[in-house]
């Protein structure tokens, strides 16, 4: 198999994880296939990939910036490293909708957190943890108002 064929068969599963995320009704069930389903097969894969091509590449590594460019100028390493970023990203998606719908977030207003999670990850994260903590505090701030009243 090819890397650009992995690398789109990859994509395929992460991209059909996300659609599941963002447009299907949130099933406990459905969470955990897509943790252990898309998530665990995208790891598997990043894994094997690692173990077996990464110490190949000659004066690659973490430890410089030159070392990392190096690193990914090797095809296996750089689609592990893609099918890393969509691991990593489509399971704190999961994590981001389980905890805006536990704050009550509507999925509307969820969806474009979550398609900030899938192209941008941090930059997901972030929004969405500013936009948890609103209805948090609000709701925080009206038990304690309930225990004075």
């Amino acid at each position: 198999m090819s890397w650009n064929i992995l690398f789109g068969l990859a994509s395929d599963l992460a991209l059909a994880g996300w659609v599941a995320v963002v447009f299907l009704p949130r099933r406990a069930w459905l969470n955990q296939l897509i943790r252990i389903g898309a998530v665990g097969v995208l790891s598997v894969l990043y894994s094997s990939l690692v173990f077996v091509y990464f110490f190949r590449v000659k004066g690659g590594g973490f430890d410089s910036l030159a070392a990392v460019r190096t690193l990914f100028e090797s095809d296996p390493v750089l689609v592990a490293g893609w099918i890393h970023y969509l691991a990593f990203d489509l399971f704190i998606g999961v994590w981001i909708a389980e905890r805006l719908d536990g704050v009550g977030l509507s999925r509307f207003l969820q969806a474009p957190i979550l398609a900030a999670t899938f192209m941008f990850g941090p930059l997901g994260l972030l929004l969405a943890l500013a936009a948890g903590l609103i209805p948090a505090r609000d709701a925080r701030n009206d038990s304690i108002s309930k225990r004075h009243a």
